[in-house]
Parts: C-alpha cells; sequence; structure tokens
C-alpha cells in the first residue's frame, strides 16, 4: 500500500510559564550548541591524541632487550606508593665505532660491568621525580645466591656494590639494592654507552655549566668555565669524568645529577613530551639500546611521558647516599664507602613513603645566596655623586653585611655617576658577582690588572645594600638534596 503522509498537526499556542512547585530545583537551561561542539572536538582531539600516542609505540617494545630481574625474588619489602625504577648505566663499548671509541676515549676491552647505578622514583601523583645515587664503591653484603657465569653457589659475602651485577647479574642487582635500602624496586633499565649517546643526540643535545674549569686526560673532556651545548659524545665524556678533581665518583655523580637536570630541562623544554612522532624518536633512541624486566613496556612507557609531562627541572630532585666512613678497608676487597645507617634509613624510608628527599619548602627570603661568602670579599667605595656622606654610608653597610671593607671611602674622579659600578679584576669574577648581588641594579665593570679589592662607585641609583649569604656545604657524609633548578644553566 503507498504510504500516506500523516496530517499535519496544528501549530499549538505557545506553553505558558509553569509556576515553579515548591522543593522542585529550577529547570538548567541548556548548554549554546558551540559550547557542546567545542567540549565534544576537544574529547576527540584528547581521544586521538592518546590513540596515535599508542600507535606510534606499539611494535617499539620488540626493540627492547628483555631481561628477568625479579625472577624468583621472596622476602621482598612491602610495595610503597610511586614507581621506583633502577637505573643501571653499563658499559657497552664494544658496539660503538672505532673512530667514536678514539675520539671519545673508550679504549681498552668492554667490562661488561655498572658504571652507574640510581633509584628514580617517579610520586604517585606524578608530580615529582627523585632521584638517588648510589656509588658503585659502595660496601654491600650479597645475599645468597648462584653465580651466573659459573654456576656455584655462594654464602652472603662483603663486596663493593658494583660487584652484584658481575657475580649475578641484574636479579642480584636488585635483590642487593633492595636488601640494603628496603625499598621495593618496580622495574629495571640498563643502559649502555650508545643508549645514552643516542637519546641526548635525539633530543638536539644538551645544556651543561661549570663554575670553573674541568679537564680529565682519561676521558678528553676539556672544559673552560662556562656553558657548553653537547652532543651525545661530549655529554658522555662529562658525566664518565672521575679525575677532574679529589672527589673521584663522588664528584662524577654530581656531574651526572647535573647532567639529568639538564636533561629534564630538554625534555620539558623543547615539546618532545608533547609530540607523539618526536616523542617516538626518542623512544626509540632509548629502547634499541636497554635492557629492561619484562614488565616495562608500551603501557609503562606512556604512563612515564604523560608524568613527565608534569616535570619541570624544579620538580626533580637530587642526591647522593650518604656516607658514613670514606675508605672503610674490606680484607679481600679493598677501600669501599660505608653509609652512614641513620641518614641512609631516613632517606630511603622518604621514598618509601612517598616523600620529597628534602622537607625543605623553595625559600622565599629575600637573602639570595652567593658563591663566595662576603668575609672573603675586600672592597674599597667610592661615591660617584655629589651627595656628601654616601660613600661612608655604603661603606658602613658593606660592613654590616659582612664584606671586608677598607673603612676609608674616597670620592670618585666622576661625580655624575648615573648607575652603580663594580669594578673587578677578571681573576676575581665570582667575587664580583657576589658583590654585585649585594647591590641590586648595579653594574658590572672588568679592569684588568685592578688585583684583588674590588671597587664599587656609587651612582645615583643607590637605595640599598641587600644581605647575602654564602651557599652551604653538607657536611662529610650528609645528603645534599638539590632541586633540578638549581642545577641547570641559567
Amino acid at each position: 500500500m503507498p504510504r500516506t503522509t500523516p496530517p499535519r498537526s496544528p501549530a499549538r499556542p505557545p506553553r505558558r510559564p509553569q509556576p515553579r512547585r515548591a522543593g522542585r530545583p529550577p529547570v538548567r537551561k541548556r548548554r549554546p550548541r558551540w559550547a557542546m561542539r567545542a567540549v565534544t572536538t576537544l574529547s576527540v582531539v584528547v581521544l586521538a591524541a592518546a590513540g596515535i600516542g599508542h600507535a606510534v609505540l606499539t611494535g617499539l617494545e620488540s626493540d627492547i632487550a628483555r631481561v628477568d630481574a625479579f625472577r624468583d625474588m621472596k622476602n621482598r619489602p612491602r610495595a610503597g606508593h610511586g614507581m621506583n625504577v633502577l637505573l643501571v648505566g653499563t658499559d657497552g663499548r664494544d658496539r660503538i665505532s672505532e673512530r667514536e671509541r678514539r675520539k671519545y676515549r673508550l679504549g681498552g676491552a668492554p667490562c661488561h660491568c655498572t658504571d652507574t647505578i640510581m633509584i628514580v622514583h617517579i610520586s604517585a601523583d606524578r608530580e615529582r621525580a627523585s632521584v638517588v645515587s648510589l656509588p658503585r664503591d659502595s660496601y654491600a653484603e650479597l645475599p645468597a645466591h648462584t653465580d651466573a657465569t659459573t654456576g656455584e653457589r655462594h654464602r652472603p659475602h662483603p663486596v663493593k656494590l658494583n660487584a652484584a651485577y658481575a657475580e649475578g647479574g641484574p636479579q642480584l642487582t636488585v635483590r642487593t639494592v633492595e636488601q640494603m635500602t628496603r625499598v621495593k624496586i618496580d622495574h629495571y633499565l640498563e643502559v649502555d654507552f650508545i643508549s645514552f649517546m643516542k637519546t641526548v643526540d635525539v633530543l638536539g643535545g644538551v645544556r651543561l655549566c661549570t663554575p670553573k674549569p674541568l679537564k680529565d686526560s682519561y676521558t678528553g673532556l676539556d672544559l673552560p668555565a662556562g656553558t657548553h651545548d653537547m652532543n651525545g659524545g661530549q655529554a658522555l665524556q662529562y658525566v664518565r669524568a672521575r679525575h677532574v678533581d679529589g672527589a673521584s665518583d663522588l664528584g662524577r655523580m654530581e656531574r651526572q645529577q647535573r647532567f639529568l637536570a639538564a636533561l629534564v630541562d630538554r625534555a620539558t623544554s623543547s615539546g618532545v613530551l608533547l609530540n607523539p612522532m618526536k616523542f617516538r624518536d626518542v623512544t626509540r633512541a632509548v629502547l634499541g639500546s636497554v635492557r629492561a624486566d619484562k614488565g616495562f613496556g608500551t603501557d609503562e612507557l606512556l604512563a612515564l611521558g604523560r608524568a613527565m609531562r608534569n616535570f619541570s627541572p624544579s620538580s626533580s630532585e637530587f642526591t647522593t647516599v650518604p656516607i658514613g666512613q670514606m675508605g672503610y678497608a674490606v680484607k679481600g676487597i679493598g677501600s669501599t664507602l660505608k653509609w652512614d645507617p641513620v641518614k641512609a634509613g631516613r632517606l630511603f624510608r622518604a621514598l618509601r613513603e612517598d616523600r620529597p628527599l628534602s622537607s625543605q619548602r623553595p625559600r622565599t627570603s629575600s637573602v639570595p645566596k652567593v658563591e663566595v661568602p662576603p668575609r672573603d670579599i675586600r672592597v674599597q667605595v667610592e661615591n660617584g655623586t655629589v651627595t656628601a656622606g654616601l660613600g661612608k654610608r655604603v661603606d658602613t653597610a658593606l660592613a654590616a653585611a659582612g664584606f671586608r671593607t677598607t673603612g676609608m671611602p674616597v670620592n670618585a674622579d666622576d661625580t655624575a655617576v648615573t648607575r652603580t659600578v663594580v669594578a673587578y679584576d677578571p681573576r676575581w669574577d665570582r667575587s664580583a658577582k657576589s658583590l654585585a648581588a649585594a647591590l641590586p641594579g648595579s653594574e658590572l665593570r672588568a679592569v684588568r690588572g685592578q688585583g684583588a679589592t674590588l671597587k664599587v662607585i656609587v651612582g645615583r641609583d643607590f637605595r640599598e645594600v641587600r644581605k647575602v649569604r654564602a651557599r652551604e656545604r653538607p657536611a662529610e657524609g650528609e645528603a645534599r638534596v638539590v632541586r633540578g633548578d638549581e642545577v641547570k644553566c641559567s
């Protein structure tokens, strides 16, 4: 039968507004259609981005060499909050070209040993990363285990920490670290020289700064004081150097922490973590040269990438296990570093409880930190204005702030100075910067041959002498916790 169109109903008269019944909530207004479209569009974009992120990383898992770092492990520490990754740096120079080995001083036979051991803690809210360096010469007691090479059973015995990898590979390393720290390790990542260099290069290099020259004939590192843009090979020289000062491994770990802070800064400021394709390229560079536990895959990489998007240098913190005794001699092993049981215990308790390593909050004090203490800086004050007595007033204020003034201010040849000047010999540039910090708005002026005494020429802009204080150095064995923005380049 042919379909008939039902007759149209007559137009309805406009409805009169009904009085609202008592107790009934008011009827919500319908959202404008443009708002609904915007919300829908945003939802689609977010979902698509997540899909792209998963798509570009799916398949990269096959690039990861797997290791069963947690096989048959018993009596493990109780899980805390957040995620703990044991990051182990190994040699791997056998896979580097001969030309690069010569260029970056990577000669010698590969040792297949652990060069770096760190616990990287990602907080449960994904807002903070805490990195704890474990010195490879730390005194450790290996649990009972079977030798990875000979199959021989070993009873518990003392060693240096990096010997755990040589005797029992990743699994014994994890067991030993968990036994020493009582921190449960969730994932294991093993990075070698190749992975390190590729990661730095695919990020476009890193910027590192040093307040003093660094030279190490063993690695070929030769850096003047200042800021440097480094590629992967140059950064590798920087983090491997052990002979630039008397601090040896402890100094090297501090440089490794500086490097990680610079790497976080580079990754978070370059848009890599917000660009799925760039994130894939970085991930591919890393995954092609790492070994990881079987549970570390695409989902973990995406979770880590999303967490890192919220990171900044100020939300990362670095420290080294507090040392109680340097040069602790052990028969048959040699000199080791023995941890301070009380201070190290507090540090690892903070990791287990997902707390910042330092209880200090960002300082709101207006007192700036300087590199050279005021007591070590000798100052001559000159009045560069026509205001009588101004030189004496500045000399007195600087002395009250701790500077060693001459106590005999004089009038400058030029009495029409607009901006206060700190004149200094370039050899005392660090002292000049510390003095300038006490004179807000002052101008630094290098004068060769001036000598050790700095000169302040007071200008019409002078307002005050601000108190400054030298950066505190931790006592021997004390853990020094620094945020990433404290070690990044300005």
